[in-house]
């Protein structure tokens, strides 16, 4: 089918759309492109909803009927939106589409045509905790052992594992092995709960999140016929996002557009999700599945100044050559002043010149909700967060809750507090209720026992939780553990007995606790990140009473945040969360390396994704960024000298300006 653009042309009945006059000659040319093969790279802020947007209306006006265009998303949210503005340019009715996420379509297919490969119509779908509560029964009948070790994952990280499999195609030791090394050792066992959890499953007649896709994609494989369905059926397929495909979705678009009328709408730079399975190879891969691809770039840039799009450039200059799409932003708006570069003794400076900086920003007319502070790392924040609480200054974390408040970090001070006095019952609670099986009685029970014991014999209560009247107490399935936690609660002790405060926090982490948490999350290592960023946060202090003081006011203060999204307040965010948001000025942290990038990634000789985030970071910022690099760590201890971030060593130093600090902030 030939399209010839026809502005008098409305077979649907809607009024002519003067697409030529609505869209740049970018745009224009990707909305009305022939069909076929159609790769669309649209940079940071240059339009890509508008772009899908007008495609579908296009595709409209040439005679297309509703029916034949699936639109594929990552979120419900963006589906109704793109469909929306359809509706309201053409007047067409968002339900005649087939549109919205992978997931939901996948499950409207296998409702249609799941008996093929004999799955029931009546299959119901388990939610997250359903599906957990599944595997754990799964688990326990084929080794009832098995979550009874603390170090072992729990049924949701084991069910992040399964998943993280599943839609990359992995094996599961390749799986462990990249993703979630702490569990190397169990890495053998898991393939068996694997198949016993898909059996329960099929047995039971419910699918997982996850089956949505694999049994769409094996009903494509397996049934020709349905196949062949779909792909007459539509005729133009819309994929938004595309970097952001796993394997799965990959395969399952070019099966539906075996016809190659398919249109991947994305950015390679913005791919920054392969933690959560996305695979980058898909887009840059798509013009060899799918011949005789058409590239289009849309490149014009309506956010940054172009200075900040210069210094975007730069570092899109600085990925390996043949990795990539080249592309180059260019800028609408007029020009403005290059970005900052910031350099501070270190976090804590780094934290009073934001501030000092963002009160400037306010005072010139500026919205606190306009304002973003971005990391790598949520604990990178965490003297930002100590001074905006000693000023007041109203924030909102956007990705997650404030640093204290997240469960790993109120159960180390739990830990500690619960040390340091024995008769903090609820921070007893806090961490008793962590064993197996302990539940709150229990913990009281625990408690009561301890403390008749400690008192009869005028003993210490700690050392009283080990002795054989308190251990009878305990309940079966946490005896196994219970020699192991008391010892570190005692090993905890001695140190605050002994030692500074910062050396009680890094034996508390290195012992029953840390083994608790590699067990217990599937983001073990950021977590552990964050607990590490506790020790040097300890080494300010001479004292561990001082230390709780300190922690439980900041708690207080920070506590009581608004969730109104229109709250003017001052916008803190990991950059993952950011991706798609856009501020006035940005503020960009921790510039360090080993920082951002991770170290981790650096050690696995993998900082291309980091890179990626880093031009994600900063095509935030509309008018001013500032780059900061604090030149001390001490997150983990001791004082570190740093080394500013290689992704800002590999720009031209012609692409920002240094901001040179007095003690008093000036400049």
């Amino acid at each position: 089918m030939d399209f010839t653009l026809d502005p008098h042309s409305t077979p649907h009945g809607f009024p002519p759309i003067d697409f030529r006059a609505q869209l740049n000659d970018e745009q224009f040319a990707a909305v009305t492109a022939e069909p076929g093969p159609l790769l669309v790279l649209v940079g940071a802020g240059s339009g890509k909803t508008r772009t899908l947007t007008y495609r579908v209306a296009y595709l409209l006006s040439q005679g297309v009927r509703p029916g034949e265009i699936l639109l594929l998303t990552f979120t419900n949210k963006a589906a109704k939106e793109m469909l929306h503005r359809v509706h309201e340019l053409t007047g067409v009715e968002s339900g005649r589409f087939w549109g919205g996420t992978f997931h939901s379509i996948g499950h409207r297919s296998l409702r249609m045509h799941g008996e093929t490969i004999g799955l029931p119509r009546s299959f119901t779908i388990l939610d997250a905790d359903e599906s957990e509560g599944v595997l754990r029964d799964a688990v326990d009948e084929t080794d009832r052992g098995f979550f009874k070790d603390k170090t072992h994952p729990k049924p949701g990280p084991l069910h992040a594992i399964i998943s993280m499999s599943r839609n990359t195609q992995l094996p599961l030791s390749e799986t462990i092995q990249r993703f979630f090394p702490q569990h190397e050792a169990v890495s053998e066992r898991v393939p068996l709960f694997a198949r016993k959890y898909a059996e329960k499953k099929r047995a039971a007649n419910v699918l997982d999140y996850d089956d949505l896709l694999e049994h769409w994609l094996d009903l494509l494989r397996k049934s020709p016929a349905t196949a062949e369905y779909f792909t007459h059926r539509f005729r133009h397929v819309l994929v938004d996002e595309y970097q952001d495909t796993n394997t799965i979705q990959s395969q399952i678009v070019d099966l539906i557009g075996a016809h190659h009328r398919v249109m991947a709408v994305g950015d390679d730079a913005q791919c920054i999700y392969t933690w959560r399975g996305a695979n980058v190879e898909n887009i840059l891969t798509f013009p060899d599945r799918h011949p005789e691809t058409q590239i289009h770039r849309i490149e014009t840039n309506y956010r940054s100044t172009p200075q900040i799009l210069a210094l975007a450039n730069g570092v899109l200059l600085a990925q390996p050559k043949g990795r990539a799409f080249e592309k180059v932003l260019r800028p609408h708006r007029a020009n403005s002043e290059k970005p900052f570069y910031v350099q501070t003794m270190d976090g804590r400076e780094q934290a009073q010149f934001i501030v000092q900086r963002v009160r400037g920003l306010v005072d010139e007319g500026c919205a606190l909700r306009d304002i973003a502070i971005l990391y790598r790392a949520h604990f990178h924040a965490l003297d930002l967060q100590l001074e905006l609480a000693r000023l007041q200054i109203p924030y909102q974390i956007t990705s997650g809750v404030r640093f204290f408040e997240q469960a790993h970090i109120r159960d180390l001070v739990a830990l500690l507090r619960f040390v340091y006095n024995p008769g903090d019952t609820a921070a007893w609670n806090r961490i008793a209720v962590l064993l197996p099986k302990v539940g709150d009685k229990n913990a009281q029970k625990i408690h009561a026992a301890a403390l008749d014991h400690a008192r009869l014999m005028q003993q210490d209560l700690v050392n009283a939780l080990g002795t054989d009247d308190v251990s009878s107490k305990v309940p079966k399935d946490a005896k196994e553990e219970w020699p192991a936690f008391v010892a570190s609660l005692q090993q905890v002790r001695d140190m605050m007995r002994t030692m500074k405060p910062h050396n009680a926090v890094e034996i508390a982490i290195d012992g029953w606790y840390g083994d608790y948490l590699k067990g217990a999350y599937a983001n073990y290592v950021s977590r552990l990140d964050d607990l590490k960023s506790m020790i040097g946060f300890a080494s300010r202090y001479e004292d561990m009473q001082e230390l709780l003081a300190q922690i439980m006011l900041l708690n207080g203060e920070t506590s009581d945040r608004s969730a109104d999204p229109d709250a003017d307040a001052l916008r803190l965010t990991t950059v993952h969360q950011a991706k798609g948001l856009e501020f006035a000025a940005v503020f960009l942290i921790g510039l360090a390396d080993g920082s951002f990038p991770l170290r981790r990634a650096i050690e696995a000789g993998d900082v291309e994704e980091e890179r990626r985030l880093f031009y994600v970071a900063v095509t935030r910022a509309r008018d001013e960024l500032y780059l900061c690099f604090p030149k001390v760590n001490t997150k983990g201890g001791p004082a570190m000298l740093q080394s500013p971030s290689r992704f800002l060593q590999e720009l031209s130093s012609d692409l920002y300006q240094p901001l040179k600090m007095k003690r008093s902030f000036g400049w």
